[in-house]
């Protein structure tokens, strides 16, 4: 009876340590839906700043007096920045700053790239 008692509570005590050490290794690991959801905001914020790109552009040529088609729009995060070949005016780089500021998700405009006169 001793034999068999301490055999069960040799047992018990390998299957706690066995089902502890489980546990701790599957709480570290990320579960699938914790990936995917990291993913889905990437995917997110590149068709955010894809968008936002696209919708500055688009305002900046249909804008009178800008020279839409010689500025250059990126957009990283929703940080949009404006650069040219084409030297502008400060009047026309005042212009092409507020047009982006205006557009949603827009988080700062940085116009360092715009050639001045």
């Amino acid at each position: 009876m001793k034999k068999f008692a301490i055999a069960a509570a040799t047992a018990t005590a390998l299957t706690l340590t066995m089902a502890n050490a489980a546990f701790a290794a599957q709480s570290t690991a990320q579960t699938p839906m914790v990936v995917a959801a990291g993913e889905m905001t990437k995917a997110k914020e590149a068709t955010s700043d894809t968008w936002i790109t696209t919708k500055v552009k688009s305002d900046l040529l249909t804008e009178k007096g800008i020279p839409g088609t010689d500025i250059k729009v990126e957009t990283n995060k929703g940080v949009v920045s404006l650069s040219s070949t084409v030297a502008v005016t400060d009047a026309q780089k005042a212009t092409a700053v507020a047009i982006a500021k205006k557009v949603k998700g827009v988080q700062a405009v940085s116009a360092d790239g715009l050639k001045a006169e």
